[in-house]
């Protein structure tokens, strides 16, 4: 298990003074898949390269383990090479003078133990064999596609056999229909090893698709953290919410209170059951949140507990496996799904709320959380 600890880390320059790390306290369970998801700025990376040993953070302390390995405050630093990490970069750093077996045994032969010559082939064959390059083990680096180099980097991470592989975007370099497919890989590569593994982000589709758990972070602290679906359908924060994907938001009012966390509310467009992290009291303001894919276009058949929401389309886009559209209906403005529906994009339409609660938060919320988005 990795455990952060108050983290700090601030830059500072003569205009200016930036919290780039502030105050993040997170416990990374072992064997785990954990992303750091947010926007540019938000110290997912600087994050990364304090556990890694590559940053130096003000106070706060890092433990992998039982081990401290980094605190400040102690004169605690453990070096790079001493902390049992491997790590994949977002540029890959292959070596174009080295062949792929000797980019992958390259931190073998810096260790201050030294393997033996037939150790050190051993390993770089596994490694190789398992990124799925085996054939390629003695072509020159120069001659590799990006998504070759990516698994040259990820063998040379995993042949020491480290007890946490980090990763910094390292899918960004390749193009859509490559990235896809080593999503896949990823995941499946780590569930084969099942070392400890911090993946940075700032896509959301990697972060849900890979993850077992996710950290949303903003302005130097974490926002949430847990399971790509919690993060997703019960966001702690207005911020969360909207960074993990297109939200509609439905203006109501607390009808009920139901129990600390669920209620009844009243909207424009009828009452519906809600769900939030702290119910406020009867008569609050709220916003309820409405996923596109939450939204049925003309299905009117079933209306129990459901919204309904007479609108008016206003555009219409089509991406291949579905269309997203945008109507309105009254003050709201709503984003919505279909899948082999033609919509002209100028049309009357009735939504149907396919789901028998909503995730809300306190209205008051809003407007703040509205400002931090990048």
């Amino acid at each position: 298990m990795i455990r952060l600890e108050n983290l700090k880390k601030t830059f500072r320059s003569k205009d200016r003074t930036v919290h780039v790390i502030n105050g993040i306290n997170q416990e990374i369970p072992h064997e785990s898949f954990f992303t750091l998801l947010g926007p540019s700025g938000c110290g997912k990376t600087t994050t990364l390269r304090v556990i890694a040993g590559l940053e130096r953070h003000d106070s706060g302390s890092v433990w992998i383990d039982d081990q401290q390995i980094s605190c400040p405050e102690r004169g605690i630093f453990t070096p790079t090479s001493e902390r049992d990490i491997g790590m994949v970069f977002q540029s890959y750093a292959i070596w174009p003078h080295m062949d792929v077996f000797h980019n992958v045994a390259y931190p073998l032969t810096t260790r201050r133990r030294r393997l033996d010559a037939q150790e050190i082939r051993k390993r770089v064959t596994e490694a190789v064999e398992l990124v799925g390059l085996g054939s390629l083990m003695y072509s020159p680096s120069t001659a590799l596609s990006g998504g070759q180099q990516q698994r040259v980097a990820l063998a040379r991470a995993l042949v020491a056999h480290p007890r946490v592989l980090l990763l910094d975007e390292p899918l960004s370099n390749l193009d859509a229909l490559l990235r896809e497919r080593m999503r896949s890989e990823l995941m499946e590569l780590q569930r084969k090893v099942r070392v400890t593994s911090i993946y940075v982000t700032h896509d959301r589709a990697e972060a849900l698709s890979m993850s077992s758990h996710v950290a949303v972070m903003n302005n130097g602290q974490i926002e949430m953290t847990g399971t790509p679906k919690e993060v997703y359908q019960s966001p702690r924060t207005v911020f969360v919410a909207q960074f993990l994907g297109h939200c509609n938001f439905i203006d109501g009012v607390v009808r009920e209170r139901v129990s600390p966390a669920a209620g009844i509310a009243e909207t424009p467009f009828g009452n519906i059951a809600v769900r939030m992290e702290n119910m406020p009291a009867q008569g609050s303001k709220i916003k309820l949140l409405v996923r596109p894919e939450d939204l049925v276009a003309g299905d009117t058949r079933t209306t129990d507990s459901r919204l309904i929401i007479p609108a008016h389309v206003t555009t219409s886009m089509y991406f291949g496996e579905h269309r997203e559209s945008d109507a309105v209906a009254g003050d709201h403005h709503f984003r919505f799904r279909t899948h082999g529906t033609d919509l002209t994009g100028s049309e009357d339409i009735t939504l149907t709320l396919s789901q028998r609660d909503c995730w809300a938060f306190p209205a008051e919320h809003w407007d703040d959380a509205a400002a931090d988005l990048p």
